[in-house]
């Protein structure tokens, strides 16, 4: 009964497999992490606590580079040729992984954050430049804890195809978690950011290396395998 599969094209069709996971050797270079806050202000909790998680991400062996949003025009504000839009796009593909860190706003992720995703497209010619990487989230209030942001965020991080881990980390009163230097005091709230990348790193090394076929899927072959008929046909006519 299972066998009778008339809908399904059996050359196609990738049956998972273990040994396709149990890469002999993963990729040398140390993980690289890409980190992206929403906030342009001078003082911005969202770009402190993504700083505080870059330091962390290097002790836990990873490159961390944060991409700074100041001077991003809004979308469709200007050519993709833009120097910020080029640095922000060429960052996401240099990436493995991501951490995105926004405030609430209005009850929502901030605009500064969101322009950023929304000039990255799902496709850049052949390349899908965020498909398959992983993906930590942060949110940091001026209020009582609150996950909104967070919510939208993983939402959106699945629209992008990327892997967001389970554990998140939510700031609330952010403006009482920094000393004078910026730096994240001792709480629960820095245990909780700990945790959080420590587990980016641990899913990040267990996909990169991995995600291409960890994401390939049968209606995409298949869809490839109906585009390459029709050029074969076309050439024919």
């Amino acid at each position: 009964m299972y066998d009778d599969l008339p809908n399904i094209d059996p050359e196609l069709l990738d049956v998972p497999d273990l040994d396709k996971l149990a890469l002999p050797a993963g990729p040398e270079h140390k993980p690289r992490i890409l980190l992206l806050y929403g906030s342009n202000r001078e003082r911005s909790y969202s770009r402190l606590l993504v700083q505080e998680a870059a330091r962390l991400l290097e002790r836990f062996g990873a490159e961390t580079r944060i991409f700074n949003p100041s001077g991003l025009p809004l979308p469709d504000d200007a050519p993709d040729s833009h120097p910020k839009v080029q640095e922000l796009r060429e960052l996401m593909q240099w990436s493995e992984g991501q951490v995105w860190c926004s405030p609430e706003r209005h009850g929502s992720m901030s605009a500064v954050f969101k322009a950023q995703i929304d000039w990255v497209p799902l496709a850049m010619g052949a390349l899908r430049p965020t498909q398959g990487k992983t993906l930590a989230i942060m949110q940091v209030s001026g209020g009582s804890q609150s996950f909104n942001a967070l919510n939208q965020m993983r939402v959106l991080g699945r629209w992008m195809r990327m892997l967001t881990i389970p554990n998140q980390s939510s700031v609330a009163k952010a403006y009482l978690e920094f000393d004078e230097a910026g730096r994240m005091k001792p709480s629960a709230y820095y245990d909780r950011v700990v945790d959080v990348m420590e587990e980016l790193i641990k899913f990040t090394l267990l996909v990169r290396g991995r995600a291409d076929y960890l994401v390939d899927r049968y209606s995409e072959r298949k869809e490839s395998a109906e585009a390459l008929s029709r050029r074969v046909n076309q050439r024919s006519i």
